[in-house]
């Protein structure tokens, strides 16, 4: 079958102003809910006071209820005396006497507070001397005394429609002896995978295929948005499947997700199906990532095919879905803030479409830097990862390092104890596990050693991991410590060609640009020779090269041999795996305590049965 092009791709803003004209975005019907399970609903009306908070006027100390006059002049020196009524008010129980003029009554915390009494004394500022009481500490009206109504007044508005249920909210209900509330009715979305690729986690995984990543996201992404998420699992690449499936989410639901069906190819049936049934808005925006998501009505009904790669899928879903299951929820659009930062590297960019970058975030002095995850639409990590993103124009095609970006934040900004930029080794790993089972948390940025280094001298790092080498030397990170830098000793660790019948032959798995093993790699090859094949993919971490190699999608490529498992390992060179860090940041807590544990026995202990050189 021939493969269709996307037609007409429109901007962000014409995809939601068409998608927003064909679709109700009012919130849904209200619903009655137990006030058990009413935390986080959004109230579908006022809720009005119909008794008073406290109900009577009510002690709040244990002690005396009298006429605060009578004890007016009262110290410890002259303390005033009054007469003890018979009478003992624990709580619950209704006071029978008055309190008169010179006459106390006594009371315990939450009992009702004698008619006539205006105050109350505590009991510490008393003693008792047979029938009478002595008030050494005089008291003022309403001290000590919670008079009826003052905390919710009989026909108050304590809640409003529109209101999200927090434990405060749900609290205030329950002292109305309220057990039911009106909510709004959450819309119920209902999530499809497609592909004949696609399988549910638990089940086994064949070569070609992959699990369902995305189902569990959206559902999940549907909940926080305030929306019902109605799994319908996963429908492969037939037609008729897909049509009986549309048939029951729209019958099961108030709107409908699918992921993956998106690129018009030859196996992709979901559009057609919806071309078919309803009226398709949008087939493409000039976005990247999410280019190919359609948007559609069917039965009046707004329906959603996302890409079906992952970053795709919930950067889109993040833009177009989420503002639609909000305001049918009866929620507020979600307000999300935003923050300057510079970026510490160039970046390019395509003309033509609006480009939403994913970052780091990381703070210089006064100053946020923002790094790039730069894993590409199918990485399923990379919005997980992200502390936000900024926005290249659709006709900008290059930012230069040191230009400010917007970044627009995906939750609170939450900065971690102690920044780490630079090589990838999984000793590192180890020190942070242990670190963080002592209280510090950690933000690893794995750029490669001479990006690290480049970060410290920055100061955009509290620690930069390194494992440079001078060929001039013969030494290992120390040559390339500047003044304002700090170079501490961490351990060694070899690095060396692993394959799987022991031959440096066939297609390679190669390291990212600015790691220290791409410097190994370049070095070993001869200047001028022909690079072989595979050097062009890169991959960003020793545990990505073995993987490569173990299954087979590449014959050989450098690591460390800490993972070389049931490989091949040929040993090419031991290194040194150090930290440098800022003078300036050195006297840091995270950063005392990261160079305490790492000269610890223990610690060497632990890295030397991970088969470093500790």
């Amino acid at each position: 079958m021939k493969q269709e092009q996307f037609l007409n791709v429109v901007s962000r803003e014409e995809a939601e102003r068409r998608f927003h004209a064909a679709i109700a975005l009012d919130p849904l019907e209200a619903e009655s809910c137990a006030l058990t399970a009413a935390l986080g609903r959004v109230l579908a009306v006022d809720v009005r006071a119909d008794l008073d908070v406290p109900g009577f006027s009510r002690s709040n100390v244990d002690g005396f209820a009298l006429r605060a006059a009578d004890t007016y002049g009262a110290a410890e020196e002259t303390p005033k005396s009054l007469t003890l009524n018979g009478e003992i008010v624990p709580t619950g129980v209704q006071p029978q006497v008055e309190v008169a003029a010179a006459t106390a009554t006594q009371v315990a915390t939450g009992a009702i507070v004698p008619r006539g009494a205006d105050a109350v004394v505590m009991v510490e500022h008393t003693d008792t001397d047979g029938g009478n009481l002595l008030v050494r500490r005089p008291v003022v009206p309403g001290a000590h005394v919670a008079h009826a109504g003052s905390d919710i007044a009989r026909g108050e508005v304590v809640l409003r429609t529109g209101e999200v249920l927090t434990s405060r909210g749900t609290g205030i209900l329950a002292a109305l002896g309220i057990d039911e509330v009106q909510v709004v009715r959450r819309p119920r979305v209902a999530v499809v995978s497609t592909g004949d690729e696609v399988v549910a986690p638990g089940k086994p995984l064949q070569d070609g295929f992959v699990y369902d990543s995305n189902g569990r996201i959206v559902a999940d992404a549907v909940r926080e948005a305030g929306g019902e998420p109605v799994d319908l699992g996963i429908v492969g690449d037939d037609e008729q499947a897909l049509q009986q499936m549309l048939a029951r989410a729209l019958k099961e639901a108030d709107l409908v997700v699918y992921s993956g069906g998106t690129s018009k190819g030859a196996g992709d049936l979901s559009y057609r199906i919806l071309r078919e049934r309803g009226n398709i808005l949008v087939h493409g925006v000039a976005l990247k990532p999410g280019k190919p998501v359609v948007l559609a009505e069917v039965d009046g009904k707004p329906v959603v095919i996302l890409p079906g790669f992952p970053t795709s899928a919930i950067f889109t879903f993040h833009e177009f879905v989420a503002p639609v299951i909000r305001a049918r929820a009866g929620r507020p659009p979600h307000a999300r803030p935003s923050v300057r930062a510079r970026l510490p590297r160039s970046v390019a960019s395509e003309r033509g479409r609006t480009e939403y970058d994913l970052v780091h975030l990381v703070r210089t002095g006064e100053e946020l830097t923002c790094y790039p995850l730069g894993k590409g639409s199918g990485s399923v990590t990379t919005f997980s990862h992200a502390d936000g993103f900024y926005v290249i124009p659709a006709a900008t095609e290059r930012l230069e390092a040191g230009d400010e970006v917007e970044v627009t934040l995906l939750g609170p900004l939450e900065p971690p104890d102690l920044v780490v930029i630079g090589s990838h080794c999984t000793g590192l790993d180890l020190l942070l596990g242990l670190l963080r089972r002592r209280g510090y948390t950690s933000k690893v940025i794995a750029v490669g050693s001479q990006a690290g280094l480049d970060a410290a001298k920055r100061g955009e790092c509290d620690i930069a991991g390194v494992h440079l080498f001078d060929a001039d030397s013969g030494a290992y990170n120390e040559p390339f410590v500047d003044a304002g830098l700090e170079l501490v000793r961490g351990y060694g660790r070899k690095q060396g060609i692993v394959s799987r019948d022991g031959k440096r032959a066939g297609r390679m798995v190669n390291r990212n640009r600015g790691s220290g093993t791409r410097a190994l790699i370049d070095q070993l090859l001869d200047d001028g020779a022909e690079r072989p094949p595979g050097y062009e993919m890169e991959v960003r971490s020793h545990n990505a090269v073995a993987a490569a190699v173990a299954s087979g999608r590449a014959d050989w490529g450098v690591c460390i041999q800490n993972l070389a498992g049931d490989l091949h390992f040929e040993p090419l060179r031991e290194e040194r795996f150090d930290f440098v860090i800022p003078k300036a940041r050195a006297d840091g807590a995270a950063v005392r305590a990261f160079r305490e544990l790492l000269v610890e026995d223990e610690t060497r202990r632990l890295l030397r049965e991970a088969g470093f050189q500790a």
